[in-house]
């Protein structure tokens, strides 16, 4: 063979011939490149389940078809009305069922009785008479079976679950057997007609009084359509006609566009594809495929697409995967302990048990949460050791810091006091250890505000709003007096040891602010009215000062905007418009009511920050120790963070440590509740109060001894009760419905098993989750 793929003919001819040789083989074609593993978490399936169940992957247990057969008890509900229609039917037909024992007939010394006067009555007779009662039967019948039965659940589930068009053509075809049976001699079929237009003749004969009517064609057409269109109506409504009508007139009118492309797999970004953005596809296919792309990278593009960032073909063209990255310069977590799934914001927290309680589509499904669902905001109850944090705020914690990294939230976690910190600081944008003096950061206790009013409303919640001795207005108020007049003179709000120096009322102090403001005619106003309450019964400005002088030890020196610029003060203002990691670590043990007085100031600052403005990210705040949180006010914040975009997680210890009053109000504030083992049964009495009842069905069964009267009868009871050593019994079953607790003080204190909780969940959208069991080690 020559280079050129031709062989030569050696033979007796002068000049050989070529011949060719047959196409030339190519090189195999190479495969389709492997799908990366980002690739492969893009494009598994996430269907659309019940609130709290993992959707990565998720798949309906076996035995669980919502979409699937009929139910059984659908089935028996269509069938014994069926069946005995036609039995009474046929009994009717045959005259089994004498008239007098009907509720349909008025009697008369004449027959039946349908108008006219008491001197002259009108009555049916004869064959009028047996039509229209065979009419009035029918129709009864027809009506029972429709309103006892499950006929109407049997069409929807048939036709009204059929996209379009078989689900018209579906109820076309339903239609024309129910008119076949209606009009049998039109479709040329041998059986009976049902008995619904010779009643409606016979009746208008009667009242009438002739058959002059049916003498006119427009009349009797016009009945004829009158019942086609009874009988044509409710499966027009079941088959949607009109709207299915209206839908193609409406595609006509539009130009066909061209017929869609194969579907592509989600790794391939068809959603940009389809929007003409084919380059920025093309290149995000080509990280995706390359692994230059994590989930976060993914989830961080999606969210940009999706909130319709500008610039956004030009910014995914010159930056490629680290496209709208992170302020933090971070596309991800140095470690993950929990499984997550950023496409949908859930983390994994555990497994669904496949308890009686639990629904079958929850089998062994996992349990996850959310954004949507952490919005109603979340309580945790569970005693030291439950596993509150490792399990659940360690997790979620760590889920809120992946999805600030791509944009979509804002995290503030409060560690405990004395306890491990609620993940790694490199997880973290900003890290205030208050009293370490290591700190780089600081937090403002007046988060920012430049309003006076606003400032001492912060204060006061997080000074007195555990106080039933002062009331949180009475406080605000007071510490508005000074803060006011403060600023005004000194463009600043004072210092806590200034300002605990003005609540006692030191007369240097005052003097000094009185002096500063007195060409301040409205502050000065302001002061002497605070000056004239000092040291008066009642007087809120001693409480308040007592509480400063907890946050004014040695070990605070330097915090709080005291001592100098040494360290950089914090705003939790920024969490409301930066996708900020931000983690409080409250000071070590021996200072636990400044630690309770700490976290009050961040859930009070936290409340007053995320209602500024619209924001587009989620903002969450975990609190790792609620106690002694919980207030009055909080409660009434806490109910508006859902239309703010927001929420808060709470973890108690015990019930007890929110005051009894408030029970009630914390329970009902939060959607989404939490119980762990080992609480005690007063704990689980305040979760079974909430969760409520639900109807169940139980069966008791009894045995009643039987007594013979025949002596064989006894004779054989005898040697039975001889050889089985029981006596003959006969069993009285009992099935009723009952009104139970879902999950009783008892249960929830002795049958959760170590490492599970009992957990209810509420969405956003108002969708509610039944309490199961869920087991946090699977």
């Amino acid at each position: 063979m020559d280079s050129d793929g031709t062989h030569d003919v050696r033979g007796t001819h002068a000049d050989p011939v070529p011949r060719p040789a047959g196409p030339p083989k190519l090189p195999p074609r190479p495969a389709a490149p492997p799908v990366s593993a980002v690739g492969s978490w893009l494009n598994e399936p996430r269907p659309a389940a019940k609130p709290g169940i993992w959707r990565f992957g998720y798949r309906l247990p076996k035995g669980a078809r919502p979409d699937g057969r009929l139910a059984p008890v659908t089935v028996v509900g269509m069938l014994v009305p069926l069946v005995v229609a036609l039995v009474l039917w046929s009994l009717w037909r045959r005259g089994s069922l004498p008239y007098q024992f009907t509720l349909l007939r008025l009697f008369t010394p004449d027959g039946w009785w349908w108008g006219g006067t008491i001197a002259s009555p009108k009555t049916m007779e004869g064959a009028e008479a047996r039509v229209v009662y065979d009419g009035v039967f029918f129709a009864v019948l027809l009506y029972a079976m429709g309103r006892l039965g499950s006929w109407p659940d049997a069409l929807r589930h048939f036709v009204g679950r059929r996209p379009q068009p078989a689900r018209a053509l579906l109820a076309l075809l339903c239609a024309l057997a129910a008119l076949s049976f209606v009009f049998p001699d039109a479709f040329g079929v041998g059986w009976d007609a049902l008995p619904v237009v010779d009643p409606l003749f016979s009746l208008i004969v009667l009242i009438s009084g002739s058959y002059e009517l049916f003498a006119s064609v427009l009349f009797t057409d016009s009945l004829y359509a009158v019942v086609t269109a009874l009988v044509v109506w409710p499966f027009a409504k079941a088959g949607d006609w009109w709207g299915y009508t209206k839908e193609r007139l409406t595609a006509r009118k539009v130009p066909a566009a061209a017929a869609p492309a194969a579907a592509r797999p989600p790794a391939e970004w068809p959603e940009l594809r389809e929007a003409g953005q084919y380059e920025a596809a093309e290149l995000l296919t080509a990280e995706v495929a390359a692994e230059r792309m994590n989930d976060v990278d993914c989830a961080r593009v999606r969210r940009a697409w999706t909130v319709g960032l500008p610039d956004f073909r030009e910014t995914v063209l010159r930056q490629g995967a680290a496209a709208w990255t992170h302020p933090s310069g971070a596309r991800d977590l140095p470690r993950r302990t929990a499984r997550h799934d950023l496409l949908t914001g859930q983390v994994r927290i555990g497994r669904w048990v496949a308890a009686e309680r639990t629904p079958l589509t929850h089998h062994d499904a996992g349990a996850a949460l959310g954004p949507d669902l952490l919005a109603t905001s979340l309580l945790a109850v569970g005693p030291s050791g439950s596993g509150k944090t490792r399990t659940l705020l360690e997790p979620l914690t760590e889920a809120l810091a992946l999805q600030a990294l791509t944009g979509g939230c804002a995290v503030v976690a409060v560690s405990s006091p004395g306890g491990p910190p609620l993940g790694a600081d490199s997880s973290f944008d900003v890290v205030v250890r208050i009293g370490d003096p290591s700190s780089v950061y600081d937090l403002d206790p007046y988060a920012e505000s430049e309003d006076p009013d606003e400032a001492a409303a912060i204060l006061a919640e997080a000074l007195a709003g555990d106080l039933d001795t002062v009331s949180a207005q009475g406080a605000a108020t007071a510490l508005a007096q000074l803060l006011g007049p403060y600023r005004a003179a000194h463009d600043r709000f004072p210092a806590l040891p200034e300002l605990r120096e003005l609540l006692e009322g030191e007369p240097e102090a005052l003097g000094a602010l009185r002096a500063a403001v007195a060409g301040d005619e409205v502050m000065r106003r302001e002061l002497e009215a605070r000056i004239r309450q000092t040291g008066t019964p009642g007087d809120p400005g001693r409480v308040l000062a007592d509480r400063l002088a907890l946050l004014n030890r040695p070990v605070f020196d330097g915090f709080f905007g005291v001592g100098g610029d040494s360290h950089r003060a914090f705003s939790l203002r920024a969490v409301a418009h930066h996708p900020l990691r931000v983690r409080v670590d409250l000071p070590e043990r021996g200072h636990e009511e400044a630690a309770r007085l700490i976290t009050r100031l961040v859930l009070a600052q936290f409340h007053t920050v995320v209602r500024e403005g619209r924001r587009d990210h989620f903002a969450c705040l975990v609190l790792d120790d609620a106690t002694g949180t919980v207030t009055a006010g909080s409660m009434r914040r806490i109910q508006r963070l859902r239309s703010q975009n927001a929420g808060v997680v709470l973890a108690l210890r015990t019930v007890a440590d929110v005051p009894e009053a408030l029970h009630g109000p914390l329970y009902g504030a939060v959607g989404c509740r939490m119980a762990f083992s080992g609480i005690t049964t007063w704990d689980g009495s305040r979760f079974a109060q909430t969760w409520g009842t639900e109807w169940v069905e139980t069966t008791e069964v009894a045995k009643h001894t039987v007594f013979a009267d025949q002596p064989m009868t006894r004779a054989i009871h005898a040697l039975r009760k001889l050889v089985t050593g029981k006596a003959v019994t006969t069993d009285a079953v009992t099935v009723r419905q009952v009104e139970r607790e879902r999950w009783s003080a008892s249960q929830l204190a002795h049958e959760v098993p170590p490492g599970h909780a009992v957990l209810s969940l509420t969405s956003v959208d108002g969708e509610h989750g039944p309490p199961l069991l869920v087991d946090l080690r699977g």
